[in-house]
């Protein structure tokens, strides 16, 4: 496993020089720093701090990624050489933990090893899409025109995401609110009208009898043990998902969820869709596209179709069949990727399907925003109102017979 090394050594003419190598171990790091002509006089790995240090400032956003990606194809395509980008790079990028990286991707570039080798050995940061995009860059003579759109891919993705994280968003603080502002009710307030009914004796009205029964749960030794066993179920839930079948047991049901499952569906389909077509347009084998959308999929009920996708294409059959096979695409992908199969243009057909998905997963998460947000109001409403409204019989009641 790739350790990151601090380094102290001499150049020929004996200048006192300092750094950080990601490498395997002390030996690989000492034999880089003899190609660069640098005699190493102390190697020692970097220790991860806690506060302030490499854990957290050796984070890499998307956006990061994303301005790296077109100003290195920006320079490529100026006629620039690949070390002398990279160590521009390194200086002028704001993320710390990037810089690092870059660095030490120039250093493994300079050693011999390809550009995406050289990535290969922080799949953290790079992931298999990135590097197969590169390597297939590399190979046809095309690394700016593959690097560009990388960049134009990872925008896209990112916008996918945005859009889903805001839809989950509203629905979440909303519920969070109105949980909250109930249970302060039952907790806090209902036990002091509790106490002034008792005082007065009789038969409370029913209404008045269940907010208080409820109220009596939660405040007392009932409220800790549903606590206790929401976060047990979340547990559960967390460590399930760590097992393969657990995983695809949670997965199968999220996609069968009344409307967020729709949206999961459609963001798993644009994905897929533009990742394949990505790819392909840039030169990957099929096979090889195929396996990286699988592991890149985000769910198991999509990964294991594409898997099984990729294993019918092994076997020299078409992408359309054995994904109808699956029944996870909807038969419209099915059609138009038959289609784009037989003219001959399968990444354009998949970069269209792909940009119709994103405007469907946009318009679901319009009308699952502009949904949620009455119903919402009725709940929270109806909820404190019920709770009003019990509290208050007794007193109307009072009223009368006086």
């Amino acid at each position: 496993m790739a350790t990151v090394y601090k380094w102290s050594g001499k150049t020929l003419r004996g200048t006192k020089q300092a750094g950080e190598i990601t490498a395997d171990n002390k030996e690989a790091v000492a034999a880089i720093l003899r190609k660069q002509r640098i005699t190493p006089t102390k190697i020692t790995p970097k220790q991860t701090q806690l506060f302030g240090g490499s854990l957290f400032s050796g984070s890499v956003s998307a956006k990061d990624l994303v301005v790296f990606t077109r100003q290195f194809a920006t320079m490529i395509d100026a006629g620039l050489p690949l070390v002398q980008a990279l160590d521009i790079l390194s200086q002028q990028t704001e993320s710390k933990g990037l810089a690092t990286i870059i660095g030490d991707v120039k250093n493994d570039v300079e050693g011999g090893a390809t550009y995406a080798d050289a990535l290969k050995k922080h799949p953290k940061v790079f992931d298999g899409l990135y590097v197969n995009m590169v390597a297939a860059g590399e190979t046809g003579g095309i690394l700016d025109t593959i690097l560009n759109r990388l960049a134009g891919y990872i925008e896209k993705s990112m916008k996918l995401k945005k859009k889903v994280k805001g839809a989950m968003m509203y629905p979440a603080v909303i519920t969070t609110v109105a949980v909250a502002v109930i249970a302060v009710i039952m907790i806090f307030v209902i036990p002091i009208f509790s106490q002034m009914f008792s005082s007065m004796g009789g038969t409370l009205p029913l209404p008045t009898r269940f907010v208080m029964a409820t109220s009596s749960f939660l405040s007392g030794r009932g409220g800790a043990f549903l606590f206790v066993g929401i976060i047990a179920v979340i547990v559960g839930i967390v460590q399930a998902r760590k097992t393969e079948k657990g995983s695809h047991v949670f997965d199968s049901l999220v996609l069968k969820l009344p409307i967020f499952g729709l949206l999961i569906k459609k963001v798993a389909v644009a994905k897929f869709t533009r990742t394949l077509g990505t790819l392909i347009s840039s030169g990957v084998p099929i096979l090889e596209g195929l396996d990286i959308c699988a592991k890149t999929s985000g769910n198991k009920v999509i990964e294991y179709a594409v898997g099984d996708v990729r294993k019918a294409v092994s076997e020299g059959k078409t992408i359309s069949e054995p994904l109808m096979k699956t029944g996870v695409f909807p038969p419209m992908v099915n059609q138009m990727i038959s289609v784009g199969e037989a003219t001959g243009a399968l990444d354009a057909m998949l970069s269209k399907i792909a940009d119709f998905y994103d405007d469907e997963v946009d318009n679901t998460v319009n009308n699952l925003t502009s949904l949620m947000e009455p119903m919402m109001m009725v709940f929270l409403g109806g909820a404190v109102g019920f709770i009003v409204v019990a509290m208050y019989l007794p007193i109307f009641k009072m009223i009368t017979l006086i």
